[in-house]
């Protein structure tokens, strides 16, 4: 077994991976020097989960900190951990960029190809497991703006914050209003002398409290363990009753947001141009801000929202269309992530090469015609982990399979002519209009849809058939040796 990635989804796939099958021999490699992935990355100020820890953590090591919506570093630790408890960590090969994987029926074996201290790599396995997520981990989205090369001041992309940037008494532009520039604001704003969050329309922004009392009380009456499990599924029912009646009753949902923040802003904010979405709820991620901080350092006048697009940068700052100008000793372009199928890595079949777009998603785990390979992308709607467990799960499954009927290879097919394809997440984000066409397809019904249900994907991939008519199993031929010739 080879992993790829040794991030969240990597750590957990290996402790599934492991549990069942002790004896299997397996290596993650990672193209990085530390574990952790995303949460190792991202070092800007506040960077923070966006999920509750009782979903995004995984479900067989409890999340028991009184924290729900946790900060990096305490996520980063929570991985390690997990890694360092198990004995993960002693079969990951840190500094191994994967370049390449190509798959032989004939020797029913994967060969990886990977880069090292500038040397190349060869490792061979029966089983591929790509936990690479789904964006660009060198290169952020970054637009280009006009005279920036004339400003004077500093410019960062948040993906690669320098750890010597001192904001301390500075006037910060962050630009942008997805999760990560409402994560920075409200955390610059601390030392900053003002922070400005420019957005060229606004965002959904939600407020709940950093901390989960009914989790909490659980835990101190039940132990950490059951009460991790009803704070869980209390959890998944919560976002899943938010998400539809975002998409079925998507005024009324509007309008509890609308209403929720301005309780939350000083009396008379603008809130139709600042507050009011163009998009309903949901077509696009939720902004969650714990225990309100964003609008609490607007409301105490560290931070305030400009609506508008830029113009040009000048030498202290930045025009914007309407013609106002904000001045800035840091500017922070908060503009998205740059979408990046499986690390870049080039797949083959038996000597040719897959095009990714020609390929289909079978249960958003594997791919149509690809032999032994599973990946991980998680809900768009829901923490990544809750996915990422269950392929992890639906996958050893797949292993008890292959070794209960004495197969060595699986493959899903589509046979059926009247599937038709879909963009693999219908999700309106940016991020993921800028480059879902580079992504393996959907397919207009089950099991080549992804779902985005988790109550669903638990009855289905933890409980449904694994031989199921799409899933095409086979043995390997035996070698027939030739007698000798006297």
């Amino acid at each position: 077994m080879l992993i790829v990635g040794a991030g969240l989804s990597g750590i957990g796939a290996a402790h599934h991976i492991q549990s069942a099958f002790p004896n299997r021999t397996y290596a993650i490699l990672e193209a990085r020097d530390a574990i952790g992935g995303t949460w190792d990355l991202f070092r800007y100020p506040g960077v923070r989960s966006d999920s509750d820890m009782h979903t995004l953590g995984y479900r067989f090591r409890p999340w028991t900190q009184a924290k729900a919506i946790a900060d990096g570093p305490s996520i980063l630790q929570y991985v390690r951990d997990t890694a360092t408890d198990a004995g993960i960590d002693r079969h990951i090969r840190f500094g191994h960029r994967v370049t390449a994987a190509s798959w032989s029926t004939e020797d029913t074996r994967w060969t990886v190809e990977a880069v090292h201290n500038g040397s190349p790599v060869r490792l061979t396995a029966r089983f591929l497991y790509g936990c690479t997520g789904y964006y660009d981990y060198d290169n952020g989205h970054a637009p280009e703006f006009p005279g920036v090369e004339q400003f004077e001041g500093t410019v960062v992309h948040p993906q690669h914050w320098p750890a010597d940037l001192d904001h301390t008494g500075k006037k910060v532009v962050v630009i942008g209003s997805g999760a990560t520039a409402v994560t920075l604001v409200p955390a610059m704003a601390e030392q900053a002398g003002h922070v400005t969050m420019l957005q060229r329309s606004p965002t959904y922004i939600i407020a709940i409290p950093g901390e989960d009392a009914i989790a909490n009380t659980l835990r101190r009456v039940l132990g950490p363990r059951r009460a991790y499990a009803i704070t869980r599924w209390k959890n998944v029912a919560l976002a899943t009753l938010i998400y539809q009646l975002s998409r079925r009753r998507p005024r009324a949902v509007k309008s509890f947001i609308r209403k929720a923040t301005a309780s939350q802003l000083p009396p008379g904010y603008d809130l139709d141009t600042h507050f009011k979405p163009r998009y309903q709820p949901w077509d696009q991620r939720l902004c969650l801000v714990p225990d309100g901080d964003l609008f609490r350092s607007i409301r105490h006048g560290k931070s305030s929202v400009v609506t508008d697009t830029i113009d040009h940068f000048t030498r202290t700052g930045v025009r914007l269309a309407s013609g106002a100008e904000l001045d800035a000793d840091i500017v922070v372009t908060a503009t998205g992530l740059r979408l990046l199928a499986f690390g870049g890595i080039q797949v083959t079949v038996d000597d040719q090469p897959v095009k990714l777009p020609e390929t289909m998603a079978y249960k958003g785990m594997m791919l149509s015609d690809i032999p032994n390979f599973v990946f991980t992308i998680g809900y768009t709607n829901a923490s990544w982990t809750l996915k990422a467990d269950l392929v992890s799960e639906y996958f050893v499954r797949i292993l008890r399979h292959l070794d209960a009927h004495g197969y060595d290879e699986f493959v899903p097919t589509n046979n059926d002519p009247t599937v038709t394809d879909q963009p693999l997440m219908d999700f309106q984000a940016g991020y993921v209009l800028r480059a879902i066409h580079d992504f393996p397809r959907a397919g207009s019904r089950a099991p080549w849809r992804l779902g985005m249900s988790y109550a669903n994907d638990v009855v289905n991939l933890r409980y449904g058939r694994v031989d199921d008519g799409v899933m095409r199993f086979s043995r390997r031929p035996a070698v027939v040796s030739s007698p000798a010739v006297p």
